[in-house]
């Protein structure tokens, strides 16, 4: 599955287009990293845990786009997007989405 940022694809051609797809997830907050990153906000310097989380959720996030565009007969998925959201209070909404398409070959 190709996944890309662009509008088109240079030397493929988009035969037909299937859609919106989106992947999602919403991951809690756990208490104790919270502690931590809050301790660690008053030193300054990465927060290693809360960035090891955020890279698991994009990654379920973007597996899950995957899925939705493989249900849906894509070989692609172009203009990929991130979004994030608090959700409640509680924890971290991460959505991928993007577009479903077929690609071919650029015709001559």
């Amino acid at each position: 599955m190709l996944i890309s940022t662009m509008n088109d694809l240079p030397g493929s051609e988009v035969t037909e287009v299937l859609g919106e797809v989106f992947g999602l997830t919403v991951r809690s907050r756990h208490v104790g990293s919270q502690v931590g990153a809050g301790l660690k906000s008053l030193v300054g310097g990465e927060l290693k845990g809360l960035t090891k989380t955020l890279v698991e959720t994009r990654n379920q996030a973007m597996e899950r786009l995957i899925e939705a565009a493989k249900a849906r007969g894509a070989n692609a998925v172009l203009m990929m997007r991130f979004d994030v959201t608090d959700a409640a209070d509680v924890g971290t909404e991460v959505c991928a989405y993007g577009t479903a398409v077929v690609i071919g070959p650029a015709s001559s």
